[in-house]
């Protein structure tokens, strides 16, 4: 198993990027939302179309389980909570081949 635990090192800095991302895309359309940023800015309209792009694929089956809740949109925490199992399940795998190990 010396392979996996570098992969499994990789696929957990991923997430932890990915996590960023997801954060960064919920506070960007807060700030456009609140007319704080305005999106004819050329760099707020890269930043926000890379966001969209990266979490939109992920977000949108969510977005067919989760209730509607009158305007607020609760997939982006749904995603999180699952970053956070997918974190929490690769981390016992570490450490359980790490066990193993001796």
């Amino acid at each position: 198993m010396i392979v996996l635990d570098p992969v499994l090192a990789v696929i957990s800095v991923a997430l932890n990027l990915y996590w960023f991302v997801v954060i960064i895309s919920v506070v960007l359309s807060w700030l456009v939302q609140f007319n704080v940023v305005n999106t004819s800015n050329q760099f707020v309209s890269m930043i926000g179309e890379f966001t969209w792009r990266a979490t939109e694929p992920a977000l949108r089956p969510i977005r067919r389980f989760v209730p509607n809740l009158g305007g607020i949109d609760i997939s982006p925490v749904v995603l999180l909570l699952a970053i956070f199992f997918l974190q929490q399940v690769i981390a016992n795998i570490r450490v359980s081949l790490r066990v193993g190990a001796f």
